[in-house]
């Protein structure tokens, strides 16, 4: 994310801010965690109010997230990942997906949010056979984030680059396209893109997305479908392509709910 406080690095003088809401907490509310204030709550039911479709499309933007880390495991032979904006942790996390498939996989976490800083201890376990490790820094940084990331992961072999519903929060469109190039910069052939993130098609989704921002929160800019394809220029995009959420492998028997939110998984060639 690219919204916060110190880092805990900074001593025990790191603050929590609980005055306004936060977007980390509030996604934790909406996916039923406990880790979120009662401002983050109340900001929480009134985008609910506005938009029901908000609970349910955080939920699908995990279980995307889910089979992409298992699709490129077993299908692509994947054993790295590097999950930026990864917020706070619920049930089943970035490294205990990859490291059930495969328990010598090797996971980054990199986020900035004080709370999901205090919880990194818990996000720095996983298995033997693997590596799981967390990072404070900002999307803004992408070279101080793949500095760090390679004292986890080996940068010369393929990574999973992660980034689900974050890349919203980047306001300014050419920035939002420059943490995306420049992450996969580094990355070597091979490596894969994970993305998922909001569309601007859905007219009660913006009338909350509005509301939100003026409550004082870090604002979230909601994208044309064109602009969100964009992230993935030059990349080979596995099938399906560039599709809504729940429309991404889904599971058999599932049904298929709309919603708006764009996901792809492309490949650096």
């Amino acid at each position: 994310m690219t919204d916060g406080n110190p880092s805990p690095d900074h001593g025990p003088e790191t603050k929590i801010n609980t005055d306004v809401p936060q977007s980390a907490r509030i996604w934790n509310y909406w996916l039923g965690g406990t880790d979120n204030y009662e401002v983050d709550r109340l900001a929480g039911d009134q985008y609910v109010s506005l938009y029901p479709g908000i609970a349910p499309l955080a939920r699908a933007g995990r279980y995307f997230m889910d089979r992409a880390i298992r699709f490129l495991i077993h299908e692509r032979g994947i054993r790295q990942f590097m999950d930026c904006g990864t917020g706070l942790p619920t049930v089943d996390n970035t490294h205990e997906i990859a490291q059930r498939a495969a328990p010598e996989a090797r996971v980054v976490y990199v986020d900035n949010d004080p709370l999901v800083l205090a919880h990194a201890r818990a996000l720095m376990t996983g298995t033997d056979e693997g590596r799981t490790a967390y990072i404070d820094c900002n999307l803004d940084d992408p070279k101080t984030i793949l500095d760090k990331v390679a004292e986890t992961l080996d940068l010369t072999r393929p990574v999973g680059l992660m980034i689900v519903n974050v890349l919203g929060h980047i306001i300014e469109p050419a920035e939002a396209r420059g943490v995306v190039s420049g992450l996969l910069d580094g990355l070597p052939s091979g490596s894969y893109l994970i993305v998922a993130d909001c569309t601007d098609e859905n007219e009660a989704f913006n009338a909350a997305q509005r509301v939100y921002d003026d409550a004082g929160a870090v604002p979230y800019r909601l994208r044309s479908r064109e602009f969100i394809s964009g992230y993935f220029e030059g990349l080979e995009v596995e099938e399906p392509g560039l599709v809504e959420v729940n429309a991404w492998r889904p599971e058999v028997g599932v049904e298929v709910e709309p919603l708006p939110t764009l996901c792809g998984v492309g490949r650096k060639p």
